[in-house]
């Protein structure tokens, strides 16, 4: 949340630091590895669908807390393309850097799951704004324009180890590549800051692309309540 605070710059803070509006974001890390790679074991348990209901479910409670203490604005983020990420090329055994779609289609039902809560919940309490925003479909522009957003290669980590050069969390400096900006994501599962850049442009005002629906962050604090 921080990183992505200074990424959207000083209007974001002078408006929603006074709690005017509340900005949430799924974690791609946590998300992929609980459902993807199973650490906690809920696949004995939940099959993938019912799991992405299990955690709308949850989110949408969230918003109902907020609800209750007087937040009236929300910016809700779904999880990008996991599938994409170095990590799981390399677990997939991608060829050629396809992105694997087991995943992606994971991602994609738990973010319309997000989008359809989002537009039920203000059905029923007509008053608050809550503004989805998809951070997969800015991704996935990212991805398939690299060379118009001036990426060299959107499989390979900048971390620099194992195939696709993200077996691990990039932990220390020395792990890291020189040219960083260069490259969609900066080890195994997360993003570089240029991309987060991006991203958090079309959040604010969709200077690159559509994000937001139905509104923009920019539109959002301007509007009154």
């Amino acid at each position: 949340m921080n990183s992505w605070r200074w990424l959207l710059g000083k209007q974001l803070q002078s408006t929603c630091s006074r709690g005017r509006c509340f900005f949430c974001r799924s974690g791609a890390r946590t998300s992929s590895t609980t459902t993807c790679d199973d650490v906690s074991g809920v696949q004995m348990h939940y099959l993938p669908w019912e799991f992405n209901q299990l955690l709308v479910n949850a989110v949408r409670q969230e918003i109902k807390n907020l609800y209750n203490i007087n937040v009236r604005k929300v910016v809700l983020m779904g999880p990008p393309p996991v599938g994409c990420a170095p990590h799981f090329l390399s677990d997939y055994g991608s060829l050629n850097g396809e992105c694997i779609d087991y995943i992606n289609n994971v991602v994609i039902e738990f973010n319309y799951g997000l989008r359809y809560m989002s537009r039920e919940f203000i059905r029923q309490y007509p008053d608050p704004v809550i503004s989805y925003c998809d951070t997969f479909e800015g991704s996935v522009d990212i991805l398939e324009n690299r060379v118009r957003y001036g990426f060299l290669t959107t499989t390979d980590a900048c971390c620099r180890l194992g195939k696709y050069d993200g077996l691990f969390i990039c932990f220390l400096p020395q792990m890291a590549c020189s040219g960083a900006s260069s490259h969609v994501w900066w080890d195994e599962f997360h993003p570089t800051d240029a991309v987060n850049r991006i991203l958090a442009e079309n959040v604010w005002s969709g200077e690159h692309t559509k994000m937001c629906y139905p509104v923009n962050l920019q539109e959002m604090v301007k509007l009154k309540q």
